[in-house]
């Protein structure tokens, strides 16, 4: 991860982030030593305060979240239903844990396989995501987030986020962000 993207992840506005980094690539050191690169393609943000929704709302860490209140462009995995590795990009300064779900990606430099990975289930599974990898720098292997941002901005649409009813007329914020295509 060079220093710009370090120093925006560090922004304190996790919406606007959220969209700036539809476009921006992942990259997976797998065994052997290949690299799989993968594009962002959807996201979601999540707020540190104010928003029900957030794993931070309480406003201080628990075990689980301790990660998400840590420093920025580092990983917070959950898992969820017992079963998928939720991926997220911690942003903010380190204390205030603002977080972006990573719902969708797109295999790239793979002539043969395009398709888009849609839902954060899915997306941890393609990644590799395990709960270990909670609060790994992703400035380094084996999970890398590389530019461009904001390479996209005229083309994202927004809606609300999935999957949090529970989180009433917050889960009707338009913090969602994608890339249009399949």
């Amino acid at each position: 991860m060079n220093a710009f993207l370090k120093n925006y992840l560090a922004g304190a506005d996790v919406v606007q982030i959220a969209r700036g980094l539809i476009g921006a690539e992942l990259r997976v050191h797998q065994n052997g030593g290949t690299i799989a690169c993968f594009r962002i393609v959807e996201t979601e943000a999540y707020r540190h305060y104010g928003d029900a929704a957030s794993h931070a709302r309480k406003g201080y860490p628990t075990l689980r979240t301790a990660p998400m209140f840590g420093p920025s462009g580092h990983a917070y995995i959950y898992l969820c239903y017992g079963m998928h590795h939720l991926f997220n990009i911690v942003t903010n300064r380190e204390g205030k844990a603002d977080a972006v779900l990573i719902r969708g990606i797109q295999r790239i430099k793979d002539p043969i396989d395009m398709q888009r990975i849609h839902g954060p289930g899915r997306v941890g599974k393609t990644l590799g995501i395990t709960a270990q990898m909670s609060g790994h720098n992703l400035s380094q292997p084996p999970l890398e987030l590389t530019g461009p941002v904001n390479q996209f901005l005229t083309t994202i649409r927004s809606g609300p986020r999935i999957g949090i009813d529970y989180a009433g007329a917050d889960a009707l914020l338009p913090w969602r962000f994608w890339l249009p295509g399949d």
